[in-house]
């Protein structure tokens, strides 16, 4: 064997070693590298699982106080109607709301009473004390010869 090829099988043996050596290091760093990929996949799968829940929250959140204020609307809205229902109580109480009580068929029958004033009575000829037409001075004049 002449001495070139002797320093081949040299070279081609420790290439082998090396290899040898080399190769469940290479595998290893190969198999981090996968996990770390798997890994950084799987963080990103639940980011955005979270992300996507962190929407319909939310989302809900701003439903919930949606109706929150409509309810808050709502709620002043009554107790408006409410103030308006205990001042019209009290006005009745105090017979400061007697004519919403008579009808207008009704006015002569409640005529003197706080219900209905004397002005808001229908135009009648005015009576006497016994009951027959009083004729006033204006009634006079209009049916008196000049």
């Amino acid at each position: 064997m002449t001495t070139g090829a002797i320093i081949a099988i040299a070279i081609v043996a420790l290439i082998i070693v090396a290899l040898i050596v080399a190769l469940p290091r290479m595998r290893q760093r190969s198999e981090l590298r996968a996990r770390e990929r798997e890994l950084q996949q799987r963080r990103e799968q639940v980011s955005s699982e979270h992300r996507e829940q962190a929407e319909v929250r939310e989302g809900r959140a701003d439903e919930a106080e949606r109706r929150a204020q409509i309810a808050a609307q709502e709620a002043r809205r009554e107790r408006t109607e409410a103030q308006a229902h205990a001042e019209r109580a009290e006005l009745h109480e105090h017979g400061q709301a007697d004519h919403e009580l008579i009808e207008e068929h009704e006015r002569d029958r409640f005529a003197g009473t706080s219900a209905v004033a004397d002005h808001d009575r229908p135009a009648t000829h005015d009576r006497d004390r016994d009951g027959d037409h009083a004729e006033s001075e204006d009634d006079h004049r209009q049916t008196r010869p000049r």
